[in-house]
């Protein structure tokens, strides 16, 4: 089991990266909350990552913080919701949103999620309350501890940012049409991709 991984980013193309630790790389993907609190290229981070294995693939999640990793092992144990889709919840809204549309039965919000029925929904919201209860409580601090906080420095503008937006729209979930359209209604001049992907996150909830 790999439970932590500490190297040099080489690769960000969300929501995967290539992290090379001691010059062995590993792909992980990662969601939205996490890609944003990541460092520029080159330089050391350290992820807390979840091991998948599947009859047609081995599959390596990374997070920044112990409290979203326990959130995303707990949406997996849902019914219904495999990693994949659970990735795309913690990348559609915070922890802390995710918390909130549990604790006020928010299935308009959720439903709004790519992948994300009525139907499971309703069971996110039945089935995680109990369940984030305990770890809202184990997590206990000022700030609930789920919310990432916004230390994140902007990178340089880039080129095709809307290209690179839409294509990790496209890898969450989204359909061609959706990503296209939040992307183009999202966008501003001067935004890099990361600041596109957000703002492009943020415009369909």
């Amino acid at each position: 089991m790999i439970g932590r991984l500490t190297g040099v980013l080489v690769e960000k193309q969300a929501p995967e990266i290539v992290l090379d630790v001691n010059g062995v790389g590993y792909e992980l993907q990662v969601p939205m909350t996490s890609f944003y609190e990541l460092p520029e290229l080159e330089q050391t981070t350290t992820l807390y990552t979840h091991f998948v294995v599947r009859e047609d693939a081995q599959l390596l999640y990374g997070f920044k913080s112990k409290q979203e990793r326990a959130l995303f092992r707990l949406l997996i144990k849902t019914n219904g919701v495999g990693p994949k889709l659970a990735l795309t919840i913690l990348s559609g809204m915070t922890a802390n949103e995710f918390v909130n549309c549990v604790e006020r039965d928010d299935i308009a919000t959720l439903v709004k999620l790519p992948g994300v029925g009525k139907k499971t929904a309703e069971r996110l919201v039945v089935e995680m309350r109990d369940k984030l209860k305990t770890l809202l409580e184990a997590s206990a601090g000022s700030e609930r501890e789920f919310v990432l906080q916004s230390n994140y420095t902007p990178a340089p503008v880039e080129d095709n940012v809307e290209e690179d937006a839409i294509a990790a729209l496209l890898a969450l979930g989204y359909k061609p049409t959706q990503a296209s359209k939040a992307v183009a209604s999202a966008y501003s001049e001067g935004m890099n991709s990361e600041q596109l992907i957000k703002a492009s996150l943020k415009s369909m909830l």
